[in-house]
C-alpha cells in the first residue's frame, strides 16, 4: 500500500511491468479528471483503464474489505475525502469467495487496518496482496468523486 499525493505521481511510473504504470500515471496527469463523468474509460485496453465514481461516504462498519488478485487499484481523489483502510491479504478471513469474472474477493470486517484520510489529489495504491476498504466517511457521509485507475499485473 502506498500513500501519496499527485506531485509525486511522476515516481511511479517505472514500476510494473510493460510500461503500464507510466500509462495509468500519464491518465491521472495529462487528464483534467474533474471534468470526467462517472463511468469506465479505456487506457490500454484491459491491461489499464479507469474507472470513475462518484457516491456519498458510508459509516466504517459497512463499507467493505476486497482485494483483487490481477489487478493494482490507484484510488485517487478528485472531490471530497473519505477513509480507506489498509490491511494485509494473509490477515484477513475470507466472506465472499474470490470471484474471477470481477476479480474480487472480499473480506470479514473484524480487523481495524490503518485508516488513512484521503483528500483531493492524494491516491493510495493498492496491489494484489494488499486487502482495502474505501468509502467510508470522514466524520459525516459527504459526496465523494474519484478515479481507480486499474493496473493488471500478469
Amino acid at each position: 500500500m502506498i500513500f501519496d499525493e499527485k506531485k509525486n505521481l511522476d515516481f511511479y511510473k517505472n514500476l510494473g511491468i510493460e510500461g503500464r504504470y507510466a500509462k495509468a500515471v500519464a491518465f491521472l496527469q495529462n487528464t483534467d479528471l474533474k471534468a470526467l463523468e462517472p463511468g469506465k474509460y479505456e487506457i490500454d485496453g484491459k491491461d489499464v483503464y479507469a474507472n470513475v465514481t462518484a457516491y456519498t461516504t458510508i459509516p466504517w462498519d459497512e463499507a467493505k474489505y476486497e482485494a483483487h488478485e490481477h489487478y493494482t487499484d490507484i484510488q485517487y481523489v478528485i472531490e471530497g475525502s473519505e477513509i480507506m483502510t489498509y490491511a494485509p491479504v494473509h490477515e484477513m478471513t475470507v466472506k465472499t469467495p474470490y470471484n474471477p469474472d470481477k476479480d474480487v474477493v472480499f473480506f470479514e470486517n473484524s480487523t481495524p487496518g490503518l485508516q488513512i484520510v484521503a483528500g483531493p489529489d492524494q491516491y493510495l495504491i493498492f496491489n494484489p496482496w494488499d486487502a482495502h476498504k474505501p468509502k467510508a466517511m470522514n466524520g459525516q457521509p459527504a459526496p465523494i468523486k474519484k478515479v481507480i485507475v486499474k493496473i493488471k499485473e500478469d
